[in-house]
């Protein structure tokens, strides 16, 4: 039998032994990650996302698995989105929180969440004593959270598997921008070029840095256009601040790009992508000045040509955006794996999850007819 339990510190696990089961450059499971989120006290108690890290030991008592968990007080920073599940336990009279979820804080970005190898039977046992869990601490639910498609299915089990959607940009081996841009079709080929020429016609220039290159200084200015942006659009400070971003620029900037656009010697907007191996990862936007189009150049066009200059497969720019379309991102499904303790609520649950498939991949059909690429129907 395993044995199976909790821990509320990453630093409990390890570095060494944290690294040795991811066996990937996944940016968002790395031990630096995660644990930059706690030191920087962006996960705990008082931010609603408690760690709840899963060690799974085999009988010798060696660690064979771990997996990021959080007990959840709020749905926020999870872009799996089930407020509309919370509102409905309420007009019941019953709690929907605390839930327990195993994600990536704050990060939209599907990749592995079990780290380890288990054998299928490993699996439903842990499934049984997360289950178990639940019900012994009196919680919810449990909602494991954009994992990848295999894991997804195994998981479907005995937890319901949920589609929703999002695009991504696909490498199919362009040499240049200019080779991706010439399978537009003519029209959408030549709105994407007017919108890079108004950028520069405003006298914008943009520079990428990474690994080392990335200053000190360019972390205080990131800092200040994500912080001013995230304040003028929610009314508040983000999830994110100062301190775990330093601590991101001095131990995993070698998987971290950031776009800084200036005018002049003045910096006026930031992007902060990461990347692994075959995977380039928008994820943080900010400006001091509203630059018409400068949003798609810096997340979008800038991204793309990093990532063909990498050789990177994909870029997966972040959660949401039906704009992305017409500027070549792809609709993909992306899945999550839902288990209610309440049966009666969990009934209804899985025959929501089951509509709202039907209904997401009408939308991921119809939003493929809406691709700029010359062999689509509107081309």
């Amino acid at each position: 039998m395993l044995n199976i339990e909790l821990v509320d510190t990453i630093e409990a696990i390890g570095a060494n032994t944290w690294q040795s089961l991811l066996r990937s450059r996944y940016p968002f499971g790395r031990y630096d990650f995660l644990h930059a989120l706690e030191q920087a006290g962006c996960v705990g108690a008082a931010s609603g996302w408690q760690p709840q890290y899963l060690v799974v030991r085999n009988p010798a008592r060696q660690i064979i698995a771990c997996a990021p968990l959080y007990l959840k007080q709020h749905s926020w920073g999870e872009y799996v989105f089930d407020w509309a599940w919370a509102e409905a336990f309420q007009r019941a009279g019953r709690p929907y929180y605390p839930k327990l979820v195993a994600a990536i804080p704050f990060t939209p970005a599907w990749g592995p969440r079990m780290f380890g190898q288990l054998t299928p039977a490993e699996l439903l046992q842990v499934q049984q004593w997360l289950e178990q869990h639940v019900e012994t601490e009196q919680l919810s639910s449990l909602h494991w959270l954009l994992p990848e498609a295999a894991a997804s299915e195994q998981l479907s089990a005995r937890w319901a598997q949920r589609q929703t959607a999002q695009f991504h940009w696909f490498n199919r081996s362009f040499n240049d921008f200019n080779e991706f841009l010439a399978t537009f079709n003519a029209r959408k080929r030549k709105s994407l070029l007017r919108e890079r020429r108004k950028v520069m016609e405003q006298g914008v220039h943009l520079v990428r840095k990474s690994g080392a290159d990335i200053s000190a200084a360019d972390w205080r200015l990131f800092y200040q256009c994500y912080h001013t942006t995230y304040l003028k659009r929610s009314g508040r400070a983000g999830y994110l601040n100062f301190d775990f971003f330093q601590r991101l620029g001095e131990v995993m900037a070698e998987q971290m790009m950031m776009v800084i656009a200036q005018r002049g010697e003045q910096t006026i907007a930031t992007a902060l992508c990461f990347f692994d191996d075959e995977t380039l990862y928008g994820r943080y936007w900010g400006c001091l000045e509203e630059v018409e189009c400068l949003h798609f150049e810096a997340c979008y066009y800038q991204g793309i040509e990093f990532a063909i200059a990498r050789g990177l497969k994909r870029f997966d720019p972040g959660a949401q955006g039906e704009h992305k379309i017409q500027r070549g991102f792809e609709p993909v499904a992306v899945y999550s794996n839902h288990y209610i303790k309440d049966t009666d609520a969990r009934a209804a649950i899985n025959h929501f999850i089951a509509e709202e498939r039907n209904q997401t991949q009408a939308y991921l059909k119809a939003a493929r007819d809406l691709l700029p690429y010359k062999n689509t129907d509107n081309a």
